[in-house]
């Protein structure tokens, strides 16, 4: 292990109005125990001073149109040569050593085909109880999901550039869920991974509202992704929210407040949120080592709120693809478009 990792890295980092973030995005990337060969900044036009900040680095700056993160990703492959391939995205600080633990377990590994990080279980930059929330659950379900997945987070991982090469680009037409699409068409060609062992530190959103709009948004289409056949899909085990806790909330929320009505339904709502409070134990658990006891009833609180919408999200997606075709194929258009 005393050999220093011999493949050259290419980090690309979409951005777009991240210029609170990059400098601290950059800085870390530039100070890594195996420096890349290069730095590619994708600024999908961005109207904040990210350029500036970006062009004050050793880096190539890339400007475009505002045309979504798999776009800027692709196009940022397209201007790098690396053996390996680091997505990073511009809101996260790399932890010293991460490329290197990448490259090291891609190169011990030749099946190996792309190796994801997970979060620190502190913020970039805390803005309050609502990041710390989700700082703190993306750090342990990451950790607690570590080894072989499905999805290829690209927020932080490694791609070997002939593993991206077989698979194709990322498909543009996604603005949310492109990853865990990208997983499926890469699992059946190469192995994925997430590792503890590369770890960033995230700079992760801090109001309520946006971030019950991007887990609504996201969980969405995903079913019908998890609806698809084949041995590419991902597991539902593998999800931030756990289908089984979202049941028991959602129990809990629609007959609890019917409980005046009939002591059965109370019964069947108090038991909901027992199963709910059971099911993530040990994330309450980390929370309160993590953060202290009088921090969980509010991130208890939040995690409930979180479920509920991935909850709610989940059975409009499965009404959705119950109607409609062109839902249901919503995944299938990139198999074919890039099917070797």
């Amino acid at each position: 292990m005393s050999d220093r990792p011999s493949a050259t890295v290419s980090v690309v980092i979409p951005n777009y109005n991240y210029a609170k973030t990059l400098g601290a995005c950059l800085q870390a990337v530039v100070d890594q125990s195996h420096r890349p060969a290069e730095i590619v900044v994708v600024d999908d036009g961005s109207s904040d001073t990210s350029v500036n900040i970006a062009r004050s680095f050793p880096c190539t700056v890339v400007r475009t149109a505002n045309r979504g993160v798999s776009a800027a990703r692709n196009l940022g492959v397209e201007k790098t040569t690396g053996d390996v391939i680091f997505f990073l995205d511009s809101d996260i600080a790399l932890r010293p050593d991460a490329i290197e633990c990448a490259v090291r377990l891609l190169e011990a590994d030749p099946g190996l085909g792309f190796v994801c990080g997970v979060y620190d279980s502190e913020p970039l930059f805390d803005d309050g109880v609502i990041e710390r929330y989700k700082v703190l659950h993306g750090h342990f379900w990451r950790v607690r999901g570590a080894g072989p997945v499905h999805a290829a987070f690209f927020s932080l991982g490694a791609l070997r550039r002939t593993v991206f090469e077989m698979v194709g680009p990322l498909d543009e037409t996604l603005r949310a869920t492109e990853d865990v699409e990208y997983g499926a068409r890469m699992a059946p060609v190469s192995r994925l991974e997430l590792s503890p062992a590369i770890v960033g530190r995230h700079d992760d959103d801090d109001r309520l509202s946006v971030l019950l709009r991007k887990q609504f948004h996201r969980s969405v289409p995903l079913v019908s992704l998890f609806a698809e056949r084949g041995r590419g899909k991902p597991k539902l085990a593998e999800t931030a929210y756990r289908p089984v806790a979202a049941a028991g909330v959602s129990l809990a929320v629609v007959c609890l407040p019917l409980a005046w009505w009939s002591i059965a339904l109370g019964v069947v709502g108090a038991a909901g949120l027992g199963l709910f409070t059971v099911v993530e134990r040990r994330l309450f658990g980390f929370a309160r080592r993590r953060a202290g006891a009088g921090f969980v009833p509010v991130f208890y609180g939040l995690h409930a709120l979180m479920t509920l919408t991935t909850a709610a999200a989940a059975g409009i997606g499965v009404c959705r693809w119950l109607v409609s075709r062109e839902f249901r194929r919503l995944y299938a258009g990139a198999s074919r478009r890039y099917a070797a």
